[in-house]
């Protein structure tokens, strides 16, 4: 299970590196990583050596880890192809979309799965091991596997915006919300990344990921410890809706516009105004997957 966890880490650090636009020759540091991805640091140490290993990333006696090359995703490539490029992506993502439209029932066993896919059980357990740690299916007691209660119709949808929209403003007028400079100057860079290309080169998965990080950082600095689990909880549950969705880059782009808002409203002090925006935005998102007609699509086949 150790090497499963490191290989899952260090596609979680190759994800934060192409989302936060990390340059060739960029300090990797364990702490910086650990504060990141909410993981102590020998696991990030084992993670990097991985990708050291796998030619991402440069080990300096006595310096540390900095990072090498890691290959853009083609713009003109298909999302499905750019986040199905390597054999791991693509089963992750097909027994994602199996689940979503009802193909794999709500407890499914390791053998069946292997059998379904024609995997050996290491590869499944990587997979299986991502999923759990994105927390979408969890391990059972005994045998076997069960996949968690997910956002299944256009109501729930709604009222998981609506339940943000009640909470995720008022964070940020919050009596005890306090600026962590670490936090803003991490969705600073991710997001200005995301303004500077981004929105033309990440994948849906790598997309999704930014936004969830930026509303759960802006959670995080509300002064309310139970504020950040919620919002990462609403995260999980509407992660396979949206990557079956198709990706509409431009929208992306709006989306990021509002994300700098927000952040340069708390730059300079100005809570009440940032809530009104993330507010405004969360609104205008709910409007969105209410007419949105694919989204019903999607959520019937869901239901079977």
């Amino acid at each position: 299970m150790a090497n499963q966890l490191h290989r899952a880490l260090a596609t979680k650090i190759l994800r934060h590196v192409r989302t936060s636009g990390l340059q060739p020759g960029y300090h990797l540091t364990e702490t910086a990583l650990s504060e990141v991805l909410g993981t102590s640091r020998g696991p990030i140490r084992a993670a990097l050596t991985r990708l050291t290993a796998e030619g991402y990333v440069e080990q300096i006696p006595y310096r540390g880890f900095f990072l090498g090359n890691v290959v853009e995703a083609d713009p003109d490539m298909p999302t499905a192809e750019q986040d199905a490029a390597s054999d791991d992506e693509g089963l992750y993502l097909s027994i994602a979309d199996d689940r979503l439209v009802g193909n794999l029932p709500s407890t499914v066993s390791e053998p069946d799965l292997m059998r379904r896919y024609g995997i050996s059980r290491p590869r499944l357990r990587r997979i299986l091991t991502r999923i759990a740690a994105e927390g979408w299916i969890e391990r059972r007691e005994g045998r076997g596997w069960s996949f968690v209660h997910l956002i299944d119709s256009v109501d729930a949808y709604r009222e998981s915006y609506e339940l943000r929209q009640m909470l995720e403003p008022a964070g940020l007028i919050n009596d005890g919300f306090k600026i962590n400079q670490t936090i803003l100057d991490r969705l600073r860079q991710q997001q200005t990344m995301v303004r500077e290309g981004g929105w033309k080169i990440l994948t849906q998965i790598e997309l999704f990921e930014t936004n969830a990080q930026f509303h759960e950082g802006l959670a995080a600095m509300s002064g309310n410890r139970f504020l950040v689990g919620i919002i990462e909880r609403q995260n999980q549950l509407r992660r396979l809706v949206e990557y079956r969705q198709t990706l509409n880059r431009e929208q992306v782009r709006g989306q990021n516009d509002e994300h700098l808002q927000i952040l340069e409203a708390l730059e300079k002090g100005h809570r009440n105004e940032a809530s009104q925006i993330l507010a405004h935005h969360l609104g205008n998102a709910k409007n969105r997957k209410a007419r949105s007609a694919i989204f019903e699509s999607v959520l019937r086949e869901s239901r079977g």
